[in-house]
């Protein structure tokens, strides 16, 4: 077999592959030797009709079989001998195919590129440290509260936070809209559901009453044949309901699946579950400024084939996660470009720091973590056991803590500055910067 390779771009490859015509017809032969001992033709037994027929009849189909294995079997040859590492599947072009000839074909593709990881030093790194206090956890039980809320009908006029069950008919320029009426519709005042000013234009309605509204759509509204227009909304309040706090007792507490503990025994799984959102997101928030560091100190170029499979990765969850009738491929792979080449880098440099510093998952951290998240649970032995008894789910665990061991290596010698802040400030999430 004879070889040759041409750097056609960074990345792209060009293999000439020549496999010696013997080679092709071996293969044919034994799939024809392999069709005479079962094929069943008119005249003869099964096993022995002549080679001469059976060549007549199969041998087209057979040479086609064994052209396609050489070329996927002799393409891995090659890569291997010239010690390439293909990033996708590669474009084959034949250029000989003739029978008795030799065969010979390109085969176009990327490779994963080469490089080493380096920068850490020049990496910031922020690290947050909080606690959890006591005003801090009678917020969350408020927070807990107000989530629960029961609404009683009252006979008082509405104000902020009642809810408030409503018909309302809308008309932009005097004619009714597609979409602009319902009945029957429960809405909290105060809670920016409905377009400026109509929730504050029924604070103040009684149960029967009705009002006509007029508001305007905001000028970027989702809809763009009503953005900017003003409208009326004619709306009758069917009832008006006041909202009621549920206490902190027995009844509320088994809610959350906390029995005979009381108040205190509420209250300290409620601070469990809040030290526990307070370690991720302040290691959530470590890894993403070393991830980010780790970005900017290393600029490399991305096979498209890579990126191309990460869009459509990202395609089918979006479809997955916001449903309707779409096809992934409808939506415009421009829309996840930017996020796709992220994750593919990322995935590039991560996979390189583990191989530069031959990074293994530490078996007592994968154990501590699924020990962690367990401890959310009712049962947290059970949940142990079900993650050391399915592999997938326990392998990714272990890429998990493989990936903290990366932000771990990168922080022995990135400038790390320790900051003490608020609870509430360490697990707020970070905004996305704001487009020019």
């Amino acid at each position: 077999m004879q070889v040759s390779v041409e750097n056609t771009s960074a990345l792209e490859r060009r293999m000439s592959i020549t496999v010696p015509a013997e080679r092709i017809e071996t293969q044919v032969n034994k799939r024809l030797q392999q069709t005479a001992q079962k094929a069943k033709i008119p005249g003869f037994r099964p096993g022995k009709v002549p080679m001469s027929v059976i060549r007549q009849r199969y041998e087209a189909d057979a040479r086609q079989e064994a052209v396609g294995d050489v070329i996927q079997s002799s393409f891995y040859e090659a890569v291997v001998e010239q010690k390439l590492n293909p990033a996708g599947a590669p474009s084959v072009e034949p250029k000989v195919l003739e029978k008795g000839k030799d065969l010979e074909f390109v085969a176009t593709f990327e490779v994963f590129p080469e490089f080493t990881v380096a920068g850490f030093e020049s990496i910031a790194v922020e690290r947050l440290s909080a606690d959890v206090s006591d005003a801090d956890l009678d917020k969350m039980l408020d927070i807990l509260r107000k989530q629960n809320t029961r609404f009683e009908v009252t006979e008082r006029a509405a104000q902020n936070e009642d809810q408030l069950n409503i018909d309302f008919v809308g008309k932009v320029d005097g004619e009714v809209f597609a979409g602009g009426s319902a009945k029957a519709t429960q809405l909290v005042l105060g809670s920016g559901r409905m377009i400026p000013g109509f929730e504050d234009g029924l604070v103040g309605a009684k149960a029967g009453e009705e009002r006509v509204l007029n508001v305007t759509f905001p000028e970027d509204y989702q809809n763009l044949d009503l953005a900017g227009k003003a409208a009326e909304f004619t709306v009758t309040v069917n009832s008006v309901s006041e909202p009621k706090l549920p206490e902190l007792n027995e009844e509320f507490f088994a809610q959350f699946g906390i029995k005979e503990a009381g108040l205190e025994g509420f209250r300290t799984e409620v601070r469990k579950n809040m030290e526990r959102e307070l370690r991720q997101a302040i290691k959530s928030k470590v890894k993403n400024q070393v991830m980010d560091g780790l970005l900017a100190s290393n600029p490399i170029e991305v096979p498209k084939a890579l990126l191309d499979n990460e869009v459509n990765r990202l395609r089918v969850q979006a479809v997955q996660q916001f449903g309707g009738n779409i096809k992934p491929d409808q939506l415009p792979a421009e829309l996840f470009e930017e996020q796709a080449k992220r994750r593919v880098v990322l995935g590039l440099i991560v996979a390189e720091v583990v191989k530069q510093f031959e990074l293994k998952p530490d078996e007592a951290r994968v154990r501590e973590l699924i020990q962690e998240m367990a401890s959310a649970y009712q049962e947290p032995e059970q949940v142990v056991s079900w993650y050391y008894k399915n592999d997938q789910q326990l392998n990714e665990v272990r890429s998990v803590v493989l990936e903290e061991q990366v932000v771990d290596t990168v922080l022995q010698k990135a400038s790390v500055t320790d900051k003490a802040v608020s609870y509430e400030e360490a697990v707020k999430p970070v905004e996305a910067p704001q487009a020019d």
